[in-house]
């Protein structure tokens, strides 16, 4: 996408394009672009709507032509590859709500309003989105009771137009979307398209498959005041960014069904046939000798959509049974399965590798892909959401006169790897006298809050040394000897 400095240098230079021209012009590109279309396919995949359901089982007809069939079993089995990937980058990494740690105790508080567990449960679902498409997108806004919130917009919807070649300063963005509307009693779906920059926001509608037009424009959000006269007037302000928030999956914005879509649709293929060859397996080829009257094209057709052959010779019917290369078959599948999570940077649960309770350290090698790959992700959030801080520090200033803006904020993530419960046990047990207490109960894996479990078993131990000073030691009078 060309930035908005080299769109307006252009203007300059060759035509005098107006803003409302260079929307329509952007909307127009972006709706035939190779990157949306990544984009939908990348949520179709995600859906298990594989290209094999498309596929209709096809024969030679008489005149050489592929032609439909119905007679002939016709299985399109889509495999679920896409989904099982995308939920596992995103459950891995995301799945454990993150935590924005600073030092500041106010500032934290504040922080864990505005990145509450709504905001967690939003942030895995961009997640989805930056997987599926490439990148996703969050908007800042104010809600209805004036809080500052948060929206995550459809990728296919946004158009970006960056400041610079690396895609990470926004110029402006145009979001181009449907509504459905009721007119009388005939129900109609319009166009809208928005172009926000630092100077606020344009609206445009197209009705009828027309052309956008422009309607009005407004503030990125508006501060209501009181006129000297009582009443409430609302005055449009404009934040000093573009309320944009691009969340990538990597730096080259390059969606994962770009990557692993001819695979899937390999596998898919290959199971689909072989489901069909065993549907129709029964229904083997036969010869007949002594028919006369069959031309060369009726021949062929025979073959391929009846599985019959008339030729002369003396009076006989036999079968020609087909063979089936059930071990090429299997050994291109496993191969085809390794190779989608291998490229796809995935774990295949169904591993001969997971068995036997592997160690810590197997488990480690299991997910060395899925640990890179979640390292690319959390790269470019960490990135996303340190932008998304300023819009906060902004609004907390505005409205407490506090500058936070200096403050260092970490965003820990916390992975969800699967490991063995029974050797860290025993490693916890084996560390004690050797490391803190605190770090044993972090790491223990049935610990969720380090602080709290401490805290209770401290409380258990009073209990415990309170009921042996009063001789009531598992429930005996006399004190133990």
């Amino acid at each position: 996408m060309s930035t908005l400095q080299e769109i307006l240098q252009n203007i300059e230079e060759n035509a005098p394009m107006t803003i409302d021209e260079i929307l329509r012009e952007e909307i127009k590109d972006w709706e035939k672009s190779d990157e949306r279309k990544l984009m939908l396919l990348g949520q179709k995949y995600y859906r298990v709507k594989n290209k094999i359901l498309e596929r209709t089982r096809q024969v030679i007809d008489a005149h050489g032509k592929l032609s439909a069939v119905k007679n002939l079993a016709d299985n399109r089995i889509p495999h679920g590859f896409v989904r099982k990937l995308v939920d596992q980058k995103t459950g891995y990494l995301l799945s454990r709500p993150f935590i924005p740690k600073t030092e500041d105790k106010t500032y934290q508080d504040l922080l864990d309003d505005y990145f509450d567990e709504d905001f967690k449960r939003m942030l895995k679902n961009i997640g989805k989105d930056a997987v599926n498409c490439g990148k996703a997108w969050l908007q800042v806004y104010y809600n209805e009771l004036g809080k500052l919130s948060f929206m995550r917009i459809p990728p296919h919807e946004v158009i970006p137009l960056w400041r610079d070649a690396a895609h990470t300063e926004l110029d402006a963005v145009i979001r181009v979307y449907e509504v459905t509307v009721y007119e009388a009693k005939q129900k109609k779906i319009i166009r809208k398209a928005e172009f926000w920059d630092i100077t606020g926001v344009r609206m445009y509608e197209a009705a009828d498959g027309g052309e956008f037009r422009y309607i009005e424009t407004k503030g990125h959000f508006s501060v209501v005041s009181k006129s000297p006269k009582g009443e409430a007037v609302e005055n449009p302000m404009n934040w000093d960014q573009v309320p944009f928030i691009c969340f990538k999956y990597n730096d080259e914005e390059q969606p994962l069904i770009d990557i692993i879509q001819k695979m899937v649709d390999d596998y898919d293929r290959n199971r689909s046939d072989n489901s069909n060859n065993l549907e129709d397996l029964p229904n083997s080829t036969y010869v007949v000798k002594d028919y006369d009257g069959t031309d060369a094209a009726s021949f062929r057709k025979n073959v391929s959509q009846y599985r019959v052959i008339f030729v002369r010779g003396e009076g006989d019917v036999k079968t020609i049974a087909l063979e089936l290369d059930t071990e090429a078959h299997k050994m291109h599948i496993e191969q085809t399965r390794k190779d989608i999570y291998e490229f796809g940077r995935g774990v295949d649960t169904q591993s001969e590798r997971f068995g036997n309770s592997p160690s810590g350290v197997a488990l480690k090698h299991l997910y060395a892909d899925l640990d890179l790959d979640a390292n690319d992700i959390e790269s470019e959030f960490q990135a996303s959401l340190s932008r998304l801080l300023w819009f906060i520090d902004t609004h907390i200033y505005n409205t407490t006169k506090k500058d936070y803006s200096k403050e260092k904020v970490t965003f820990i993530f916390n992975r969800d790897m699967a490991i063995n419960e029974s050797e860290i046990v025993t490693n916890a047990k084996d560390s004690v006298g050797i490391i803190s207490k605190k770090t044993i109960v972090a790491n223990h894996p049935w610990v969720t809050n380090t602080d709290d479990e401490i805290k209770q078993f401290e409380e258990e131990d009073a209990a415990d040394q309170e009921r042996f000073n009063k001789g009531q030691y598992d429930g005996l009078e006399d004190e133990p000897s």
